[in-house]
């Protein structure tokens, strides 16, 4: 028998015990060893909980009962969890997580920890929930060259877009709804700003590419500035609004990572992504796109996932998965300034057609004008080539200069 410990019995937490104590049979069959919750950390009181005997308020007792092999930290955010996880890595305990924010800015020194005594450090959960992504990257496509990863990874954002995209409702109305539901925190700042979604994109390219991609890296954006009108122009353009992060390694090594707003094609295998769902694309050289598809969250599709990660650990008690990546510093990233795409822009000017269009051709080259029903008289919007994004601000500072007001500018996609 294998003694575990549950740091944190929250959503996940107590969706984990759930999962171990009403699966005995089969994950003992999985793992070879029947597995049995010896503690549940928490600072709250659960009088009423069947597994009431099992709780404990103090750490030390998890970190120095020798008889605790794996540790799962269901805990969430970086204090004490990051501690906490170091520790119980020092002492060779393996420990599994659903942290995002945790593997996203200390997981290099966690696997190195964990490396080095012998340990094992999992995280399936920490992005995508219940969908499997974190091994079929690194154990299915092993063989494979991963040219690019894309994905809608925050159902939250992807709840609000496909409300506003399919009811026409505002943004503060979807998010107020997702509120209700239970998709969105009372302060949704992490998902609505594409913090959560940024977290999960660098565990995805650290895992992928090698190297620690650490979020203050990466250029983020979130959609608390998408309007209807956005919405209404990105069908005419012939596509939909998601929200994305993006990694791809470019030819001299360095990588283009971002989580933005985009414009998305009709035809695109994460256009029709909508709800809660997330959609994760992996693009390699061998098998080319490869798409994951689910709910990234949710009390059971996350727990199983960090269940999965209790057993395999239990079943490499005495060999280490291989799972790493190494430290690094910002240099890997290309600086968002110097990526080129197409972009989107709608502005409003008093500025006659014709004098518009000539300026905004000298600045921007051959441009798309776009168009929707009922769009006020003064409104523009159009579609620009390719351009680096510095020499996209200067054409926009350009307009603006020249009294006109930006008031969308959102990226093209290639997905």
């Amino acid at each position: 028998m294998v003694q575990v410990a549950v740091m944190g019995h929250g959503v996940v937490g107590s969706g984990v015990v759930e999962v171990l104590s009403q699966h005995v049979e089969s994950i003992a069959k999985r793992a070879k060893e029947e597995i049995s919750i010896k503690y549940i950390l928490d600072i709250r009181d659960f009088p009423d909980s069947p597994f009431a005997d099992k709780f404990t308020k103090n750490f030390e007792d998890i970190v120095n009962d020798d008889e605790v092999k794996v540790v799962a930290e269901v805990m969430g955010g970086v204090n004490p969890a990051y501690e906490f996880t170091k520790r119980c890595l020092l002492k060779g305990k393996s420990v599994v997580t659903s942290n995002k924010e945790l593997v996203a800015t200390k997981g290099a020194e966690l696997i190195k920890i964990a490396k080095e005594n012998n340990a094992n450090y999992l995280f399936e959960a920490s992005v995508g929930g219940g969908i499997p992504i974190i091994r079929p990257i690194s154990q299915c496509l092993a063989a494979n060259d991963v040219i690019e990863i894309a994905g809608i990874l925050n159902g939250t954002t992807n709840f609000i877009l496909t409300k506003m995209i399919r009811e026409n409702m505002s943004f503060d109305d979807a998010l107020k709804m997702a509120q209700q539901l239970g998709y969105a925190e009372k302060d949704p700042t992490a998902d609505v700003e594409g913090h959560d979604a940024c977290r999960k994109i660098c565990i995805l390219a650290s895992l992928t590419y090698g190297k620690h991609v650490y979020p203050e890296f990466v250029h983020t954006k979130g959609i608390t500035k998408i309007a209807l009108e956005d919405v209404a122009y990105a069908a005419s353009w012939g596509g939909v609004i998601k929200l994305i992060g993006q990694v791809k390694k470019l030819d001299d090594d360095k990588l283009d990572i971002t989580v933005e707003p985009m414009f998305i094609e009709k035809n695109s295998q994460l256009a029709n992504v909508d709800d809660v769902f997330n959609g994760i694309l992996v693009r390699g050289d061998s098998t080319g796109d490869v798409v994951f598809y689910g709910k990234g969250a949710g009390k059971l599709p996350t727990a199983s996932a960090v269940v999965a990660d209790i057993i395999d650990c239990v079943k490499h008690l005495k060999a280490r998965k291989y799972l790493y990546w190494s430290d690094s510093t910002d240099s890997i990233v290309k600086p968002y300034e110097e990526t080129s795409y197409p972009v989107y822009i709608r502005l409003e000017s008093a500025i006659d057609k014709q004098t518009l269009t000539e300026k905004i051709k000298a600045l921007f080259g051959e441009v798309k004008f776009l168009a929707k029903a009922n769009a006020p008289e003064n409104e523009y919007s159009f579609v620009t080539g390719e351009m680096v994004v510095a020499e996209q601000q200067n054409a926009i500072d350009e307009l603006e200069k020249n009294g006109i007001k930006i008031l969308s500018v959102i990226r093209i996609s290639d997905l």
